[in-house]
């Protein structure tokens, strides 16, 4: 059983009942790196939780070493539970694709933003869409690269979407 506590209620939820678990990145602002674990449950509902926890809206913690012996743990628990889970890396197909594509095409039009603007001796402009589109990059890139869709051998995490793994010694 998993327990979880929402400070609004407790419930309790069977670990057979884990369908599939997926890993993601997703920050939740410009400067957190937040990743998240989603479970799916056998009757539609799904479960998410993260690395970071929100004292206030500009208060961030941050424990990647909880979270990954967290999930780790959890992981392990899910297999034996229910062998035949999916544990899932990324963003589903569809959605990372339209990620990419929209990310792809607004450093195109960056580009040329800039290109033309160059061209007209507007430098102010194209000082500004070379900023824009690095600022763009900046962000974007690791949505696309730590999301791209793929499966995962049964109980596996994953540590580009899973931070805090203890070093090996």
């Amino acid at each position: 059983m998993l327990e979880i506590d929402s400070t609004r209620k407790v419930d309790q939820v069977r670990l057979s009942a884990v369908e599939q678990v997926r890993f993601i990145y997703a920050p939740s602002n410009v400067s957190s790196k937040g990743f998240r674990t989603r479970l799916r449950l056998s009757d539609g509902k799904t479960i998410t939780f993260g690395n970071l926890s929100w004292r206030s809206l500009t208060d961030i913690d941050r424990d990647d070493a909880r979270y990954h012996a967290f999930v780790t743990a959890l992981s392990a628990a899910i297999v034996r539970a229910n062998p035949k889970a999916r544990f899932l890396a990324g963003k589903p197909y569809l959605l990372w694709l339209a990620l990419a594509l929209a990310g792809g095409g607004a450093m195109i039009m960056l580009t040329f933003f800039s290109l033309r603007a160059f061209e007209q001796g507007a430098t102010a402009a194209a000082g500004l869409g070379v900023v824009l589109a690095a600022a763009s990059f900046w962000q974007v890139w690791p949505m696309i690269r730590l999301n791209r869709p793929r499966d995962l051998a049964s109980g596996e995490v994953p540590d580009d979407l899973v931070p805090g793994r203890p070093p090996q010694s």
